[in-house]
């Protein structure tokens, strides 16, 4: 069975996101995005994608709560500069020295950074364990290393290294 459906929930999700997506509940559009969840799983399988290790489930759900939090207040914030037009002197390339090494964890975060409107993960040099970041409206460096580095990067640690 796990041949089959090597990740059902990620074919469970498609399928839903697809029914969301179309805003239909017709046999076609159920057996098409079937499909689609069941192929894209198969894709995935085929990449031999790293098992996670997570050492402290209780982790994600106070990570999960920050980022929705911080994607939340960073949409007001974005939305601010671009009606205000002061984002063109502040925005900026800050490189942050992590901690971090696990893969899916720096996924993870690259994900949540990405996420966050105003900000976008560029570059990740493995060799120094350094990520390049841009953001948008940079008004103090130090205090943007630090939010990345005790917010998210702190947890991250907790629930993958």
């Amino acid at each position: 069975m796990r041949r089959l459906f090597p990740y059902p929930l990620l074919s469970v999700s498609l399928l839903v996101m697809w029914l969301l997506l179309n805003q239909s509940l017709g046999l076609g559009h159920i057996l098409l995005g079937a499909l689609i969840g069941i192929a894209t799983a198969w894709v995935t399988a085929s990449l031999d994608p790293p098992k996670p290790h997570v050492y402290r489930y209780g982790s994600i759900l106070r990570l999960l709560g920050r980022v929705v939090l911080d994607v939340f207040v960073s949409n007001i914030q974005v939305t601010r500069v671009l009606l205000t037009g002061r984002s063109r002197q502040t925005n900026r390339f800050i490189e942050i020295p992590l901690e971090l090494t696990d893969r899916v964890g720096l996924a993870v975060l690259a994900c949540i950074v990405t996420a966050t409107p105003g900000s976008a993960w560029l570059n990740y040099d493995s060799a120094r364990n350094v990520v390049l970041i841009h953001v948008l409206d940079l008004t103090d460096e130090d205090q943007w290393i630090n939010t990345v580095k005790t917010r998210y990067e702190a947890l991250l640690l907790e629930i993958f290294q």
